[in-house]
């Protein structure tokens, strides 16, 4: 494909181009380009104020420009005269090292250095709900056990066959769609790629899947935790390094019992060793925590961790090994920035290789039923303030994603902690209104 967006317009009749970065509150902002000017835009940005979104800016900083990657170009397949264009944020000239697809870029880099490519895949959970956002869309949807339920998929087949569509459409090899665990609540798989790609489309499909149940007029989100007594929305990730012609698989090792090689364990070490931390990433919100530390679900199970323990092909615990050269971390949830979710894998597994961190011991029992036989391993933080000490606390991770990026991420996020601890609730004024 031609990387000229100007060309681009003209033969596909592309009319409007939305130029798109994410904060790192994992927000979607863009500008909506004609394509008269978007020779201009590809050439210098489209300009925005940084301070009006989440990034650590103030109203004083320069102007913020959104350059956009014409090799992510993506034409919106239920309107095919706009297209969706990722892009770096850039201020005067230089890369904003804080800007999240740029933390990413900047970690592939890294990986090639030494050779390896990082592939991922990403499980996206969503529910469907009113456009009110107050209930689930479907009042039949009921089931005590609602996971696979086939007469609930069907009732949501115009809108999950209408998103599948549209990614075989875009070549993204979709190949399975599912009712998931909670009531409302669904999952659409494609294949895996290189970890930009995998980010980039991540971020096309919350934004897809949104806008496709708007057209339904219904309402998608992917909070991690949307009703207390239902499964939380996860986000769970599978990884695998290859070589850099993406040919052979690093982490695969025929001769290994788990079928992993010693950069895969390795690897795997890595995510053990920083895991309290990096959930600051991978869990973000002050809701993703009554995902990972929550009661039993009216299904009998949250199918999230609270403990860092590593399996075999078991669902109960934080890291499972589900086939040869692969590996899925099962912590994320679906408020996770898509960019810095595959960045704080990278930057944890690369120094992992590095110091060939040792991923502790495998156990293969029940964490559900039997987690507290486990005396020995650490617990995920219990909510985000805890999560983002632990991030801040990890000079090796806050170095490898930059100094620059990390310290904005904890300033900004300890802003969104005290602003919920400064909210008053209901369930204050119940528990000590006449104490």
């Amino acid at each position: 494909m031609s990387q000229n967006l100007a060309e681009i317009a003209k033969q596909r009749g592309i009319r409007y181009f939305m130029i798109s970065y994410t904060d790192l509150f994992g927000a979607q902002r863009a500008k909506l380009v004609p394509a008269a000017a978007i020779a201009e835009m590809q050439r210098d940005g489209a300009g925005f104020a940084g301070f009006a979104t989440w990034l650590d800016m103030t109203p004083a900083h320069p102007d913020l420009f959104g350059v956009p990657d014409p090799s992510s170009f993506i034409q919106l397949p239920w309107r095919k005269d706009v297209a969706w264009v990722p892009a770096d944020c850039v201020m005067e000239d230089k890369p904003v090292l804080q800007a999240p697809r740029v933390v990413l870029k900047n970690l592939v880099a890294e990986a090639a250095k030494q050779g390896l490519r990082i592939k991922t895949g990403v499980e996206a959970e969503f529910f469907l709900i009113d456009a009110d956002g107050g209930v689930i869309s479907d009042a039949k949807d009921n089931a005590t056990k609602p996971c696979y339920d086939q007469q609930a998929l069907m009732r949501r087949y115009d809108i999950i066959s209408e998103i599948c569509d549209y990614m075989l459409e875009m070549g993204w090899q979709p190949y399975q769609n599912d009712h998931e665990d909670a009531n409302g609540q669904f999952e659409m798989n494609w294949a895996f790629d290189d970890a930009l790609v995998t980010a980039d489309r991540h971020s096309f499909f919350k934004f897809m899947v949104r806008s496709v149940a708007e057209k339904h007029g219904l309402r998608a989100t992917f909070m991690p935790k949307p009703f207390p007594a239902l499964t939380g929305s996860g986000c769970h990730v599978h990884v695998s390094v290859w070589d850099q012609a993406g040919t052979t698989n690093r982490f695969h090792d025929d001769a290994d019992e788990m079928g992993l090689s010693k950069q895969g364990y390795g690897f795997l070490g890595g995510i053990m060793k920083h895991a309290e931390a990096i959930a600051a990433i991978t869990n973000p919100t002050v809701n993703s925590y009554k995902r990972i530390n929550a009661p039993r679900t009216v299904s009998g199970a949250t199918w999230s961790p609270n403990t860092v323990t590593w399996t075999g092909n078991n669902r109960t615990h934080m890291v499972r090994v589900p086939g040869k050269g692969r590996f899925e971390l099962r912590l994320p949830d679906g408020a996770a920035n898509p960019y810095l979710l595959q960045a704080v894998l990278i930057a944890v597994g690369l120094e992992g290789i590095a110091s060939k961190a040792d991923p502790g011991k495998r156990y293969d029992i029940d964490m559900y039923q039997l987690g507290h036989t486990v005396t020995n391993a650490p617990k995920l933080p219990l909510n985000l303030l805890d999560a983002l000490r632990a991030f801040d606390k990890d000079e090796s991770l806050k170095a490898a994603l930059g100094n620059e990026f990390s310290s904005s991420y904890v300033k900004m996020k300890l802003q969104e902690w005290n602003s919920y601890t400064s909210h008053f609730t209901q369930w204050e004024r119940d528990a000590t209104l006449d104490i």
